[in-house]
């Protein structure tokens, strides 16, 4: 609970309307769209400049408060779940398109702007913004920086980090960073703009954004090749990239995921079929459509049994709407559904959705695969129950195989959804004790008191405490408390932290 004298000053910076601590507005921000995590925040903000960002950070600096930044929430690495507690500043009233330069092809905007709804004002112009998660309709343009998102298209145009050329943001301390700008070439020192991309939050609050474009492509056709067994369609994937043929899309799912993907969005997959290749290519017309024939000789040769290119652009979109839908229908097999990002060299597919098959077989859980096949990046998803203890034991063991045997490929634990904090126990088998070290030293420099979204990056555990709103009030999740949290729940970073703008007469409780 933060001190009324704090309150009071985050009021007066947002106006009473955008500072909130009631109980329903703290449970509704007390966790993202990561199954099995949540954790009470102290208060919630909405900010609507990057002047109030930099207010509110100076009163949060001063009484050491922990700040959490948060878009729409729909992060799956507990990436925005307040584990200390704290305050979550919610962007989302910082959500205006500043400009769309065609002379330079770049857009600024600020950084709660929703994803689609930037992506359609661009279109508008004949231009192209290509990263494009699956999340989009939802979430925030701030959101996908922050964890330098992916989407269906990387294969071909890249991901976040590869069109984020400028940045503004706000440092713990409440001064503002600007990096970069509408410029093809920038050396000038270090590059902080790559740096803040994919930071999570932990080193800056992003409050703009400046980011390149291109031409919109003249030209889109979709096919969908189908597979009696998995390793063929994998073998597709790495033959086609093989030949040289880049298409905007190659996504990957297999038979549970088509089941259910169809029985979802109803648009004739055949739901016998073990695997299943939705390619989506862009450009020239008929380059587009001499990769698509090369495409289909690769696809039967492989061992395809059925190669279908769309009628239609409508057809095709249709295929590829049904991909991103994948989650959603996967959701309705059982009450909890955990997807990850292990991703591999593409020459190393076929290797990874063998193994993912292996150790879900040894654990005895059920695990479908899809995924950006074209960039290695596979999302094996666990349709389990939180309920059962003993069944979410089981999947968690999966998983750490799942990443290492990722590594042991050549990959990583993560190639799109961030480590947030779900993943943090992992990050050192990735990167090594050496870059787990000089991360540190980053965030230290960056962030000397912790207070950017503490408990991500480098946390020793995961921690699922669910805090409740009664003091004294206990563990309810029976997770591992973390730094300056007693079994009563108390939130603060450090055990004797006595300046941390939260009402003493609250501490160990919640």
């Amino acid at each position: 609970m933060l001190a009324a004298t704090v309150c009071q000053q985050l009021r007066s910076i947002v106006g009473d309307a955008w500072f909130r601590d009631d109980t329903e507005t703290l449970v509704s921000y007390s966790y993202d769209a990561t199954p099995l995590y949540q954790s009470m925040p102290d208060g919630v903000i909405f900010p609507a400049s990057t002047e109030e960002v930099a207010a509110v950070m100076r009163v949060c600096a001063q009484h050491r408060i922990p700040v959490v930044t948060r878009g729409a929430g729909s992060n799956l690495c507990a990436g925005v779940v307040p584990l200390h507690g704290g305050l979550i500043m919610v962007m989302t009233r910082m959500n205006r398109l500043l400009e769309i330069d065609q002379d330079n092809l770049t857009a600024t905007f600020q950084t709660g702007l929703n994803t689609k709804r930037f992506h359609t004002a661009v279109e508008e112009t004949g231009l192209f913004y290509p990263p494009d998660p699956s999340s989009m309709i939802i979430c925030t343009m701030g959101g996908n920086i922050a964890l330098g998102a992916g989407g269906l298209r990387g294969l071909k145009y890249g991901t976040t980090k590869d069109y984020v050329i400028g940045l503004e943001a706000v440092l713990a301390n409440g001064e503002v960073l600007r990096t970069g700008g509408k410029l093809v070439k920038d050396v000038a020192g270090y590059d902080l703009t790559r740096l803040l991309v994919g930071s999570g939050g932990t080193l800056a609050i992003l409050t703009e954004a400046t980011v390149k474009l291109v031409p919109k492509p003249a030209y889109r056709r979709a096919m969908i090749a189908v597979f009696a067994d998995l390793p063929a369609a994998a073998r597709t994937v790495s033959q086609i990239i093989a030949n040289r043929i880049t298409p905007c899309t190659l996504e990957f799912m297999d038979q549970a995921t088509i089941e259910v993907v169809e029985a979802f969005a109803k648009i004739g997959l055949p739901v016998d079929a073990q695997a299943i290749l939705a390619i989506e290519q862009d450009g020239d017309e008929a380059q587009v459509e001499k990769d698509l024939e090369l495409i289909e000789a690769i696809c039967r040769r492989e061992g395809a049994i059925q190669v279908k290119v769309a009628a239609t652009p409508e057809e095709g979109a249709k295929v590829m709407e049904a991909r991103r839908s994948a989650l959603a229908a996967l959701s309705r097999l059982r009450p909890t559904t955990i997807l990850e990002d292990a991703t591999v060299p593409r020459s190393k597919i076929a290797d990874m959705v063998l193994e993912v098959q292996r150790i879900a077989a040894k654990h005895n859980v059920r695990i479908c695969t899809f995924g950006h096949a074209g960039d290695g990046n596979l999302h094996p998803t666990a349709m389990t129950d939180a309920r059962d203890a003993e069944e979410i034991h089981r999947v968690e063991l999966a998983f750490e195989e799942i990443f290492d045997a990722a590594i042991r490929l050549g990959g990583t634990i993560t190639g799109e959804h961030g480590v947030g904090h779900v993943k943090a126990p992992y990050l050192e088998w990735k990167v090594g004790a050496s870059g787990i070290s000089l991360m540190k030293r980053l965030k230290l420099a960056f962030d000397p008191d912790g207070l950017l979204n503490p408990g991500k990056l480098f946390a020793e555990t995961r921690k699922r405490v669910v805090f409740t709103s009664e003091p004294g009030a206990g563990n309810e999740a029976g997770g591992t408390a973390g730094p300056g949290q007693t079994g009563a729940g108390e939130r603060g970073l450090s055990g004797d932290s006595l300046e941390d703008g939260r009402d003493p007469a609250t501490k160990g409780g919640a």
